[in-house]
């Protein structure tokens, strides 16, 4: 793989493409949908990093999927995932939940908990990100993993939530069927700090709250960074935050 410059690429959240209707509020970080942008496919090994709003008792019907590892992270409410491998459960915050698309898969996800539980209907919407990445094989079985990961583990240090990287198959996470890529997360207290790993490429987002990129200053809610061979910089909050960090070591075009 052919080393590319170091570099810094901050983006601000009022510059994603946006998809708003009746029931959803949804921001793409990179193309998505009818939103093309060809300069905007991709960073390393990431296709889609979307920050999605559902309003109760409506979502994404069931549509198909191939050839891609979704990683979907609650920030508040639940949703509901069913998929025609005859999976189903409902997603929350810190539950980290994964699909893998591999030949072919349908599934739905929606804001209606109670048709699983059995409880009243609300009236909260659901917040997430949804994160797609290439799978370093295609054509497999699909599949599906969830794994709560510990309040505590969260609680202002960086620790894996999804990975295929060898060095994480004893950590607390979801596995990927990529072994060069990680999604790291962790929630910060005001005055917190984590230590970016170091990568040929990083992805930064920032879902919730304001944090500080060491050299570049303050990060706000909604906004994405895109490192390029670098990393070791310090994120530190600045109010009650959320981050989530992707960790690769190898391109969409070499994987």
């Amino acid at each position: 793989m052919t080393s590319a410059a170091s570099s810094v690429d901050i983006r601000r959240a009022d510059d994603r493409a946006k998809t708003q209707i009746a029931w959803l509020d949804s921001k793409h970080s990179f193309s998505f949908g009818s939103h093309y942008e060809p300069e905007n496919t991709h960073h390393g090994l990431l296709l889609v990093n979307n920050d999605d709003v559902v309003k109760p008792g409506a979502g994404f019907d069931t549509h198909p999927h191939r050839d891609m590892e979704i990683v979907t992270w609650v920030m508040r409410g639940s949703l509901v995932h069913q998929d025609s491998t005859g999976h189903s459960g409902v997603i929350y915050p810190g539950l980290a939940q994964r699909m893998s698309a591999g030949k072919g898969i349908l599934h739905s996800e929606k804001n209606d908990s109670w048709t699983l539980t059995g409880q009243q209907s609300h009236s909260d919407p659901v917040h997430f990100v949804q994160m797609w990445v290439v799978p370093d094989e295609s054509a497999i079985t699909p599949g599906y993993q969830q794994l709560e990961i510990d309040d505590e583990l969260l609680q202002g240090r960086l620790v894996p939530i999804a990975s295929g990287m060898p060095e994480h198959r004893d950590a607390a996470a979801i596995t990927i069927h990529n072994r060069y890529a990680a999604l790291h997360g962790a929630r910060l207290q005001p005055g917190q700090s984590v230590e970016l790993p170091e990568a040929p490429y990083l992805h930064l987002f920032v879902p919730r709250g304001e944090v500080a990129l060491e050299g570049a200053g303050p990060l706000h809610e909604g906004d994405a960074v895109r490192f390029t061979a670098t990393g070791g910089q310090r994120i530190t909050a600045t109010e009650p935050s959320e981050i989530l960090v992707w960790e690769m070591h190898a391109s969409l075009a070499a994987a």
